[in-house]
Parts: structure tokens; sequence; C-alpha cells
């Protein structure tokens, strides 16, 4: 089976993880400090708080920044459920904003539409909280648009970053751009930890408030135990840390391992009828996924693709999810297909095909082979 991911671990993260659990010293240690030391200084910001994964991260940063019951954050329509999941966590609702069929990320056009209708209302302006765009599979949503737009109403941004580390817009990287930036560091993302979240700004008061948050409210800057909010359990392990330590040397290397295997995917499917990622202008992507879209707006025909090709021994999966359109939100707001007509047609026909650094050739041309064969069968 050629699988969807394979994380890179070395010899080198498996002695660096090895050492900590024989050091006895798990939580709370050195480990943590450092890799948020790493991950700052990558992201471009002045403070990085380590958790247990990136949906911990963007509640938290949502809870730091005090959005509570009745309050709504404006989030993209596409992406994996626990962006639009933390808004409910915190009794916010969230207000979803169509994207673009090009890069799969918030669409600055249609924010602008929504913020005119938000602001434009007392009652509903008074409760708008956040934006929170995602960088799509690693691409980075238009940020400079989204950011000018944000600041003319002063509404605070949360990037969710979970597959953008190394990413960047204009040569600035991704979690740099708004108050807040979140990280994931799950198996399918370039540097992981196993599961894993980090946290990235600039605002110092912010940073002592999510680094209570994470642990049950106690103050980090306390000399001896004092609890200033209600809080959490969402600590990083030492060796989760130390994975991570040993991870970021590799960054650089196995983001352009993944740049040259999206250059070959290009090559192998560039006459078929498939659309292949784009990456617009000032853009540096990571390639945490390579997606394409199928030729059909027919999620059936892209759910047979996965399973033909499992069958022939190629894991893919979909792209990710169309949020408004799963059972909760759809029940709980009464959106209908056609809400978000670009999210529609992306989650119907979007594709996601293995991707990882050490991947070979041959099993690249493998999987364009097969879904090739697949797709002539289909238009016959």
């Amino acid at each position: 089976m050629i699988r969807l991911t394979i994380p890179s671990i070395d010899d080198e993260d498996l002695k660096a993880v090895g050492e900590v659990l024989a050091s006895g010293h798990l939580v709370q240690g050195p480990q943590v400090a450092a890799y948020e030391t790493r991950v700052a200084e990558r992201a471009g910001t002045d403070f990085a708080v380590a958790v247990s994964n990136c949906t911990a991260a963007l509640h938290l940063s949502l809870l730091a920044l005090d959005i509570r019951a009745g309050d709504l954050v404006i989030v993209t329509a596409f992406s994996w459920v626990a962006t639009a999941n933390v808004i409910e966590l915190c009794g916010a609702h969230p207000v979803f904003v169509d994207i673009r069929p090009d890069t799969f990320n918030m669409d600055p056009s249609s924010l602008e539409s929504v913020l005119n209708w938000v602001m434009g209302n007392r009652e509903t302006a008074r409760r708008v909280k956040a934006i929170l765009p995602v960088h799509a599979f690693g691409l980075m949503a238009n940020m400079s648009e989204v950011m000018n737009l944000a600041d003319r109403y002063d509404i605070p941004v949360v990037e969710d970053a979970a597959c953008a580390l190394g990413a960047s817009l204009d040569e600035r990287p991704a979690g740099s751009w708004g108050r807040l930036g979140c990280f994931s560091f799950h198996p399918r993302k370039a540097v992981t930890t196993g599961e894993g979240g980090m946290i990235v700004g600039n605002d110092g008061e912010l940073i002592r408030r999510l680094k209570a948050l994470r642990n049950h409210g106690q103050d980090p800057h306390s000399q001896s135990p004092d609890f200033i909010l209600p809080g959490l359990n969402c600590r990083m392990t030492e060796f989760q840390a130390a994975l991570g330590i040993t991870q970021m040397k590799k960054l650089d290397h196995i983001i352009a391992n993944r740049k040259r295997l999206a250059q070959s995917y290009g090559d192998l499917l560039a006459e078929t009828s498939l659309t292949l990622p784009a990456v617009p202008p000032r853009h540096s992507p990571v390639f945490q996924s390579y997606v394409v879209l199928l030729p059909e707006d027919d999620p059936g025909f892209r759910n047979d693709v996965i399973a033909r090709l499992k069958e022939r021994g190629v894991e893919t999966t979909i792209g990710t999810w169309n949020m408004p359109m799963t059972s909760f939100f759809r029940t709980r707001y009464g959106f209908m297909r056609g809400d978000f007509p670009v999210a529609d047609r992306v989650f119907a026909r979007s594709l996601t095909l293995p991707l990882y650094p050490h991947m070979t050739r041959r099993d690249q041309e493998t999987v364009a082979e097969e879904l090739k064969k697949l797709l002539i069968k289909r238009q016959k």
C-alpha cells in the first residue's frame, strides 16, 4: 500500500525521545521551553506557547481573547472541523465565509461582503470578536487583504496555520500576521510530535494568559502557585518537545522535498482533466497535502475514486470538510447547499494524494497511473 503519509522519523529523533524518557523528567521541563524558542524564531514572533494539539491552540487562543457566549467569529467554510468547533466550545457562533476556487482559502471578496453585512448592524457588530482564516494545505491565505479588512474594523485575527509551519507570503512567515497564530504537529504535518500544537504571537499579556490557560489557570509569573483564571490541562510533554526540536532541524529539508514531490506530481498529471494545486505569486507553500480537483462536482464519484484507488494499493482521502454542511452545523444553523457554492464544489471534487518527504518517484508514477486509468474509464 502506498500510504497517504509517513512521518519523517530518523535515529536522531528516536535518540532525543529516548533520552527524555530515560531521564524520568517527562513534563514541564526545559525541552518544552527550548522547542517554543525554536518555533517562535521560525515564525518570526516574540513568543510561543506549546500545547497538546492544534485544537487546543485554537481553543485557548479564543479564550485568551475573551470570546464567550453569543459572540461571533468569522471563519472560512472549508477546513478540518476543529476550526469551527472551537468557536462553539467558547459558546460563540461561527460566521462562515466562502473560499477561492484556486487556493481553497478564505475569499477576501466574500470576507468583505460578510463584514459589510455584520458590521452594518449595531447588534451584530458589537458581537464580532475575531476573524479566523486558515492556510489550507500549507498555502497561506491572502493575509494582506485579510489584515486590511480586519484593521478597518479593529477585529483581532487568529491564524489557523495548522498546516503551514514554514510557509510564507511576501517572505513573511505564517503565524506572524495576526494577533495569534496556531500550528499543528500531527503526523501529517511537515514537523510532527505525534500530537502537539503551538501558539505564537507578540503580545506579552496574551501569552501570559495562554500559559495560564494551558496549565489549570496557574499564573506563569508567580513565584508561589496562584491561579488567575479557570484553565485546562493542555500541556505538551517533554518527549514531544524533544522530538519537535530534532524535527525542526530538518524542516527546510522536509519542505524542499515536499516541493520537489509536488512538482513531480504536476509533471505526471499535467495532461489530465484534474485541476492541480495553484501557487499564486508571492506565496511560498509547504505542501502539507497535495490536493487535486476531480473534473466533476460529484462527491459520489470522488468517494468511488478513493475506494478504487485503495483496491489498487493507493491510499487517498478527501481534501477537507465543507464545515457548514456537516450534520452539526447544518442542523444547528439551517445551512443548505448553495449557501457557500465554492466550498460545495471544492468539497465534492477534492482528492488528497499520497505525499511524504521520502516518497519515491516510482510510487508517484504508480499513483498517477492508477488515477489516470480511473479518469479514462469514467470518460468512456
